[in-house]
Formats: C-alpha cells, structure tokens, sequence
C-alpha cells in the first residue's frame, strides 16, 4: 500500500542515486497529442516504441498509455515492455514522472513534485496539465512506493542532476523562472532542493541549451557521468549563440568543486549542426489555443547530452548528421568504456520539444516498502 509522507527524504535519510546506479527499470508516457506531435504523432510513437525497445535490451520498461491508445500501442511494442493504463496530458515521463530517492536499506520512496507544464500561466506549454501532475503518485500506486508530495513547490525532473554523492547541478534559467516558483528566493529553493533530494551542495549554472522551450533544462546542456565527471553540450561557432552558453558554463565548472572537494573533470559534446522545423513539419502539427505552436523555421533544442543511461549502456540521441552523431558516439564510448553505446535516430521527439532523456524517466533497484 503506497502512502503519502509527511516528512523529507532528508530527514528520514533517504537520497536521489545518480542515473548511472543500477535500474530496476525505465518508465515512458506513450505520445499522442496532435497539436504537438506531427501528423497524429504516428511517426513520434514509431521513435518511442524504438527508444522503449533499444532501452528494453539492458532493462525492464513499462509504458505509461490511455485507454484510448492502449490497442495500438501493445501492438506497435513488442510483448516484453509492459502496457500499463494510464491517463496523462502528454509524454515527457523526465518531468511529470517521481523522482525515486533510496536508503543504505535498499528500500525505494518517491518525491511527487507539483508540476504546472513547465511554467503555468506565466509561461506554460499546454493547458490542461491535471492529469500529468498525476502521473508520479500512480506510478507510485502501481509500485507500492511510498511518496513525499512538495505541495507549494514546483520541479520538473530534467531541471535537476546529481552525483549520487551529494553534489546537484541545475539552472538558473529554469528554477528562478517566474512560472515556478517566484514567491521563493533562490536560497530558499535551494534548500528545498537539499530536504528532498538529500543533498548537500547546488552548483548554478546560467543558461540551458539555447533556444530551450522548458527555460533551460539542465538535462539538455549537462550531467553527471560518474561522481566528478560531467558531459557539457559545446559548440566551437563562435557565432552561435549556443557558444556564449556552453563557455560560460563550462568556465563556471571547471573553477567548482563537488561536494567531496574534486574538481569536475568535464568532456565536452559538440551539439549537431542547427536542427530547425521545416513548413510540411509544422504543417502536420494542429494549431490549438494554449499550446505552444511549431512554426516553420524554429530552432529546436537539440543536443546529444539528452541521453538515457540504462544499466550497462547509453541510448542517445541521432540527428542524421554526418559529422557530429559520429563524434558524439565516440565521446560517449570514451566516457562510457563499460556500457554499450547505442544511438536511435530522434528528429520525431526533438520536434515535440524534447529528447530521449525527457522521455525517460528511471526507477533504481531496491526493495519497495509496504
């Protein structure tokens, strides 16, 4: 029976493990929304059924469907990724799903953040999100996980990276954004973020990837490989405004320290050349009040830093860039020398305003408490 606490991760001793700890399995949310997915968002859910897949050969998934498309989708997935029904207001599983926290035990609980579509009425993306600030307590539900809600306090889970150790990156772009939390000071976000995610030290960098729909995600321009060591989102065009960006994060990183005292040793991944919507991209995309519209000509975020660490290998993102997803796979398999580096072609998801990592959200191995 999953129950909702009343006090932190922090004080009951439980704390967020970096990504690269070992998975019980990986959560998705089946994609559906025509005014955000292009031409009835057939062609999104062929390259989530391809990520749930090339996930599914290193770990357990289980997707996340209404009843509406539960027919299609447990016959477009193969048999062994479970179909659970689910009712949401779309897919991004990263930032509506729980962040699962563990103990010394192995037990397993859950933070269910407040979600507002990545900003409310200030700036938010679609209109209504009830059902995706859902999604956490059913997960939670259907693993008998117990849950801390932060009631008064909105987080999406691609806004945040840890170590596992006690050291989180995030940005302020995104978490003093007005949309989430304007009646907070900095200072005092950061100490929600130490209470739930048991953590002792918050590095800030500025800016996310630019162009970011989400006010720059830290999932998108940066994360933790192993403790001490990060992989940032690079350019060398000077002239692209992604430059300014990534050197001014790069700069603030390489003069930090963790929370143990190491200096971050960081490696750089030069992001794919521009990635922009065509006119028959944004043409296939229904035009509804609330949501934001795709535009021909729009930049999209993309970057190879939204990656999905499964147990024993990294699923990352392809572009069809000849010169850069070449370069990406190397880096990754240089960083990565012990999981199998697998790459799955992402034009479909980062036209919906995301990328593998947004889709994916990762439960740890642990013993569930009841």
């Amino acid at each position: 029976m999953s129950k909702r606490l009343d006090t932190t991760p922090k004080k009951d001793e439980f704390r967020m493990p970096g990504e690269f700890e070992q998975h019980k399995q990986c959560w998705m949310i089946w994609p559906e929304r025509t005014d955000n997915w292009r031409l009835g968002a057939k062609l999104a859910q062929k390259s989530f059924a391809e990520i749930a897949s090339a996930i599914s050969e290193f770990e357990p998934v289980t997707m996340g469907v209404s009843k509406e498309q539960f027919s299609n989708a447990r016959q477009m997935l193969p048999d062994y990724i479970r179909v659970v029904e689910m009712a949401s207001n779309d897919s991004w599983m990263r930032d509506v799903g729980p962040t699962f926290v563990i103990n010394d035990k192995g037990e397993v609980r859950a933070v269910d953040w407040k979600f507002n579509s990545w900003g409310g009425l200030v700036d938010g993306l679609y209109f209504p999100w009830d059902q995706d600030d859902k999604i956490a307590q059913k997960v939670c539900e259907i693993e008998n996980v117990d849950t801390y809600r932060t009631d008064g306090f909105i987080l999406e889970g691609g806004s945040i990276h840890v170590d596992g150790e006690g050291t989180c990156i995030v940005t302020e772009e995104c978490l003093l954004s007005k949309g989430r939390n304007s009646h907070l000071t900095k200072e005092e976000i950061e100490e929600k973020l130490k209470e739930y995610l048991n953590i002792e030290k918050v590095i800030w960098i500025k800016n996310g990837i630019y162009n970011d729909e989400t006010n720059g995600h830290v999932d998108n321009i940066c994360c933790f490989a192993r403790p001490g060591e990060i992989l940032l989102a690079w350019t060398d065009d000077e002239k692209d405004p992604q430059y300014n960006i990534s050197k001014s994060a790069y700069d603030l990183l390489t003069n930090e320290t963790d929370v143990k005292g190491r200096k971050l040793e960081i490696h750089k991944i030069h992001i794919p050349n521009p990635i922009v919507i065509t006119k028959e991209e944004s043409e296939g995309v229904d035009a509804i009040d609330g949501t934001l519209p795709r535009e021909e000509g729009d930049r999209q975020a993309a970057s190879y830093i939204n990656f999905y660490i499964a147990n024993g290998a990294i699923i990352f993102p392809l572009f069809n860039d000849e010169k850069y997803d070449k370069l990406a796979e190397e880096k990754l398999k240089e960083v990565f020398p012990d999981r199998k580096v697998v790459g799955v072609y992402a034009r479909e998801i980062i036209l919906g305003g995301g990328n593998i990592h947004c889709i994916t959200q990762q439960q740890p191995l642990g013993k569930s408490i009841g």
